[in-house]
């Protein structure tokens, strides 16, 4: 892409000082030609781009100047105008900076740039959130925040799943945005730990420093311990035969659903799938939502469990009248 040389010709230019358009074109892997026409293109574009003639002659930019933005590229200039999801930057305390920001760094990109930036800021909009979202309490978020920046031990009043409370001092070693949930990456007693937010009722910054383990690394480590969840999770699978009409609502739910559907399927004929669950409860009440529309065919008792569930909910109901 043409911008992206113009901008490597100045970082050459900076680096070295002084390049003949042999050795630009060389390095670049075009003609002298296109290196000429690229010179224009600079100069035309405000870069104070001259030429000395004779033996130790070649191309140079004027001593004063130097480029805004050395060593970034058309994708690294993109990728600065995607900005996270509001709702994230709100979390941190910095929406109202934003905008300035964008606006401060669209004014400090060079020239070539700005066409393709002022798209990306304009096309791109990144909205972490989902689509009935139930807002968490982060209250904690800032105090936490405070503790993973300026490295200190943090004292956590923290809810577990089961709503049993612990007292916890944590070394906060970073925070991570999973969806719009905030989680608390720190170390207690040696170990790495992870910690929703939205369950830390209290929080406190104590005074005491610490060291952060060597090497360690805030994005590698989520990948890992995500993966590692991921595993852990109890899977429940069921094989089941659909309705061509309720397929599209089966995978809208949000549940992973494997559908095996054969190469010559005929209108009208149910399709082979796969639905995973955590565990046993959780699939007898989501199937018995499908009613005659999807057919269990495996594990086999668990139509017995599903028919069971619906005469509970009838003699509920005929009992309440």
């Amino acid at each position: 892409m043409r911008a992206d040389r113009l901008m490597n010709i100045m970082i050459l230019l900076q680096n070295r000082g002084k390049m003949t358009s042999k050795e630009l074109a060389s390095e670049l892997e075009v003609s002298i030609r296109t290196i000429l026409r690229d010179m224009d293109a600079l100069s035309t574009a405000g870069v104070p781009v001259v030429s000395e003639r004779g033996k130790e002659g070649g191309w140079r930019l004027l001593d004063n100047f130097r480029s805004q933005l050395s060593g970034f590229n058309m994708d690294d200039m993109k990728s600065l105008f995607l900005f996270p999801s509001e709702k994230l930057l709100e979390d941190l305390g910095l929406t109202s900076q934003a905008l300035e920001t964008r606006e401060k760094l669209f004014a400090a990109i060079p020239d070539m740039y700005r066409n393709e930036a002022q798209s990306m800021w304009e096309r791109i909009h990144i909205d972490a959130s989902t689509w009935r979202q139930s807002k968490e309490k982060v209250g904690a978020l800032k105090i936490v925040q405070r503790a993973v920046l300026k490295r200190k031990k943090l004292r956590i009043h923290y809810e577990q799943l089961n709503g049993e409370q612990k007292e916890r001092l944590v070394e906060p070693l970073g925070l991570v945005a999973k969806g719009s949930n905030w989680y608390l990456v720190a170390v207690r007693n040696g170990e790495l730990r992870n910690y929703r937010v939205s369950r830390i009722l209290h929080a406190k910054v104590e005074e005491k420093d610490f060291d952060r383990p060597q090497g360690f690394n805030l994005a590698v480590y989520w990948e890992q311990s995500k993966a590692e969840f991921i595993q852990s999770l109890p899977k429940y699978d069921v094989q089941v035969e659909v309705d061509p009409e309720i397929m599209k609502r089966l995978r809208f739910t949000g549940k992973f659903v494997q559908v095996i559907e054969p190469e010559h399927q005929r209108d009208g004929q149910w399709i082979a799938a796969t639905v995973r669950f955590h565990d046993e409860q959780e699939a007898i009440e989501f199937l018995i939502g499908f009613g005659h529309k999807l057919k269990v065919i495996s594990p086999k008792d668990l139509p017995n469990k599903i028919v069971a569930l619906a005469k509970s909910v009838i003699d509920y109901y005929q009992g309440a009248k």
